[in-house]
């Protein structure tokens, strides 16, 4: 019998249950607050190292090396570090080391010989004082550079009859005609309309610092002149080399794909703040009509991809996006450089090094290994270079594709999801049918890199000019970065094509035939 006050066995029992209650509640809360605070320890890491440390994601000898010295250490992750598969892949030729010391200077540079030779009074022998000869001369070359404006006078003939002029009632005047200009009415020539175009789109410069070069030397040109020179260029004539590339582009077999931030402060229904995006499309590494273009758009969704490609059957290579992979008749295939980089921030945020990330590390550099020898491997008689691919990739990719997915299968049951680690495996795994869907085609690359660096371009400019300030400035930087990079990728140097274009594009009708004006015709032709 209980005593007056004292809890039974049924409230002792309910309170116990509570009690459990709370307890497994309170772990729970502190397997979240551990996992929270895992994932701001990552963040932290990662911040301080994109802040202080080099920026390169390349695998250097360090990583190992303190991969090496953490190994004797007790980590429980170091269980799950496999052993790479033999493929009987061939050894790496060391590349030759750079030679030190300044470069000549390029032979087809014009020369200036400039004469230095002794007084008179100073050619006699300081030993006999009988007269020397000249034995020789000794030559060094320096780099010489000259910017000077100057004014170009387009002087027009007039003629008159001088009969009519005596006798008639009016007196008939003709003058001769002078070739149409890029921009009627404006006083920049082509050639400025390009120094100005490559210096804002070429070397990163604002307008507001294009428009101080010119006052440098003597020229005061306003940053409103300057605004209306690049939006009058791209509307009036270098869309047309855009609008031509761009049809060139969607005949490709292969193109890249890829989206970077843009801010623009007068938008239509958008505040200044927000964000909007500009789509980047480029052919494939191997084409013989390098192209790449940037497609200015309001925001981020699958409709720009769609519109700017159409119906396009070709091979997309891109991220994981979903907006890509919205365009049914394209084949898709990821970007494996993706993949490697997560792991690669999830190796920076261990302090020890080693482990999981390290060992995912390892089989990325194996597949790019092989990925560098299929590249240079001469195809047989009889034999495309697509088909050489892919039979060296199914040799030698194949098996440490499938080892890397059992590794990464048996791994991701013991990750936490909310880590960089987790992230990546996840990532790796959701994607992998994209992945590694480049070992069936030799045509298909095994990243996106090559779009990612002309990015870069785009990327470093911004952060001089930081917005664009109309929607149109915009898109007129957009057609114009397009053929910046489009010329970079040719070998094209940018300021003599853009003369050449807008001295040429003024003079052809619109309905006219451009195609010998695109840069990678130019190219050809300095070739031959």
């Amino acid at each position: 019998m209980n005593r007056t006050g004292e809890p039974n066995v049924a409230e002792l029992m309910a309170q116990l249950a509570a009690n459990a209650a709370e307890i497994a509640s309170l772990k729970a809360e502190k397997e979240a607050l551990s996992q929270r605070v895992v994932k701001l320890e990552e963040e932290l890491a990662l911040a301080r190292l994109h802040r202080f440390a080099p920026r390169s994601e390349k695998h250097i000898d360090r990583i190992f090396n303190e991969a090496e010295e953490a190994a004797g250490e007790d980590d429980s992750d170091d269980g799950d570090v496999v052993d790479l598969p033999e493929t009987g892949l061939p050894p790496v030729e060391s590349a030759a080391g750079k030679k030190r010391g300044r470069r000549p200077l390029p032979k087809d540079l014009p020369r200036e010989r400039v004469d230095y030779d002794l007084p008179d009074d100073q050619k006699a022998c300081p030993c006999c004082h009988g007269q020397m000869h000249r034995m020789g001369e000794a030559v060094t070359e320096q780099l010489h550079i000259e910017v000077k404006a100057k004014v170009l006078q387009n002087v027009r003939f007039k003629y008159a009859c001088r009969h009519c002029d005596r006798t008639g009632i009016n007196t008939p005047v003709v003058i001769a005609p002078m070739p149409t200009q890029p921009l009627p009415g404006c006083i920049a020539t082509a050639s400025t309309l390009a120094f100005a175009l490559v210096h804002k789109y070429v070397d990163g410069t604002p307008l507001y610092r294009v428009a101080q070069t010119f006052e440098r030397t003597g020229v005061p040109v306003s940053r409103g002149a300057l605004a209306h020179w690049v939006i009058g260029s791209s509307e009036r004539h270098l869309h047309r080399i855009y609008d031509e590339l761009r049809l060139r582009l969607r005949s490709q077999p292969l193109i890249h794909g890829d989206e970077t931030t843009v801010q623009v402060l007068k938008e239509k229904d958008k505040e200044a703040t927000s964000t909007s995006y500009m789509w980047a499309y480029r052919s494939g590494e191997d084409s013989s009509e390098p192209i790449v273009l940037l497609d200015y758009q309001p925001g981020r969704g699958q409709i720009h991809p769609q519109t700017f490609l159409g119906d396009y059957r070709g091979i997309l290579m891109s991220d994981g996006y979903t907006a890509w992979r919205t365009l049914d008749g394209a084949t898709h295939v990821g970007c494996m450089a993706h993949s490697r980089r997560r792991f690669v921030e999830a190796l920076k945020t261990r302090k020890s090094g080693g482990g999981p990330p390290e060992q995912a590390l390892r089989f990325f550099e194996q597949l790019y290994r092989i990925e560098k020898q299929a590249r240079n491997k001469t195809p047989d008689a009889g034999e495309t270079k697509a088909d050489c691919i892919r039979g060296f990739r199914q040799h030698h990719s194949l098996p440490v594709l499938n080892a890397l997915k059992s590794w990464l299968d048996n791994i991701a049951p013991k990750v936490v999801p909310d880590t960089k680690l987790g992230d990546a495996v996840s990532y790796t795994l959701n994607q992998w049918d994209y992945l590694t869907r480049y070992i069936t085609d030799g045509r298909m690359p095994i990243d996106n890199n090559i779009l990612e660096r002309d990015i870069r371009v785009f990327a470093t400019g911004r952060k001089s000019w930081l917005f664009s300030d109309t929607a149109d400035g915009a898109k007129a930087s957009a057609a114009i970065y397009s053929l910046m990079l489009t010329c970079r990728a040719c070998g094209v140097d940018p300021l003599t094509w853009l003369r050449h274009v807008l001295t040429e594009l003024p003079q052809r009708e619109e309905a006219a035939d451009i195609g010998d004006l695109l840069p990678f015709k130019l190219s050809k032709t300095s070739a031959a």
